[in-house]
């Protein structure tokens, strides 16, 4: 595959899945609705308490490098596993679903990562990751090459929790722009953003990055307000290019310093789980913008693969987003 749409950059993760309830979340000390780092003991822990559990590959980078594959796009991934099993199985997922994915797994040192996601009954995912391998990814890890040739480098924030991670992503973001690429990050998560406001701020408004991808509390998160409007005023101001803020069943907000414009939710009965419905938005709305569809459009095709994900237990469409698309009038047939 010579040339990229999007190369994404991200933790690459097992994700094992579970349907709980609320007695469950609270017995266990879990935060609801938030990604929390946790160690192997822990790791472990939780896994044992888990029950009938499924076990693909994730990450937040890694699905969207997924669904712009689903969609019909060009896309490459970059993150670390070990050579374990969890490892093999991530790498032949992803490959499957027609992500390029050669980064090198480690022999020595961690585990693969695996996140223990617990779905409650409102849809809602508790998030529990061992990060494992992905705390040694690192500028080795980076193929210039591979960078150079993607228009868009898109990266996950939760990177900025591994030091020599956010190295590797400095040095991503330097090729791509001396290529003339664009580099995209998304903000991932409100307790993430907490923890790095600043080094995303300087990212943002240095121009480094140009397309951003938030949720409704990650904006807000990230200019440490309430209120939406005054976090959508501030992404307008700050970001010299486009930002796409999510806001659930209102649908999404494109912001741009010429115009703001919104775009509505596709209905859906009831959600089933969330997981991934970011992801899959960034999924659609980078693939459109890297081939040639309307701002509105690939806003549009963000709805479109969100509204899917959001009604199976996952986030890893299992039928082709293209065929949907096409049916819809969003691509053209081939």
């Amino acid at each position: 595959m010579s040339g990229f749409d999007v190369l994404a950059i991200g933790n690459a993760i097992v994700d094992i899945v579970a349907r709980t309830d609320e007695d469950f979340i609270l017995v266990n000390g879990i935060i609801k609705g938030a990604m929390n780092l946790i160690d192997a003991d822990r790791a472990e822990l939780l896994y044992k308490r888990m029950v009938e559990a499924t076990e693909t590959s994730g990450g937040s980078a890694a699905n969207t490098a997924a669904g712009i594959a689903s969609l019909g796009g060009k896309v490459a991934f970059m993150g670390k596993v070990a050579a374990d099993h969890l490892g093999q199985v991530f790498a032949n997922d992803l490959r499957m679903q027609g992500v390029a994915y050669d980064t090198r797994p480690q022999t020595q040192g961690a585990a693969t990562a695996r996140s223990m996601i617990f779905v409650t009954p409102d849809g809602e995912r508790s998030m529990n990751t061992y990060l494992g391998a992905c705390k040694d990814f690192g500028p080795e890890d980076i193929e210039a090459d591979t960078v150079a040739q993607a228009r868009v480098t898109y990266f996950e924030g939760y990177l900025w929790d591994a030091p020599r991670a956010r190295e590797a992503i400095r040095l991503a973001a330097g090729i791509a722009r001396k290529n003339g690429n664009e580099v995209a990050i998304t903000l991932s998560d409100p307790f993430c953003v907490d923890r790095y406001r600043d080094e995303f701020l300087q990212l943002i408004r240095t121009g480094l990055v140009s397309l951003v991808f938030a949720n409704e509390d990650e904006a807000k998160s990230l200019y440490q307000t309430d209120s939406f409007d005054t976090a959508i005023q501030a992404l307008r101001t700050d970001n010299h290019h486009i930002s796409c803020v999510t806001r659930s069943e209102k649908g999404a907000i494109i912001v741009r310093r010429e115009e703001n414009f919104a775009v509505p939710a596709l209905a859906v009965d009831e959600p089933v789980d969330v997981t991934g419905a970011g992801d899959l938005f960034a999924a659609g709305f980078l693939y459109g913008y890297t081939n040639g569809l309307s701002l509105l459009d690939a806003a549009h095709t963000g709805t479109l693969a969100a509204s899917y994900v959001i009604q199976q237990i996952g986030p890893r469409i299992p039928f082709s987003l293209r065929d949907i698309a096409v049916k819809e009038g969003l691509i053209e047939a081939d």
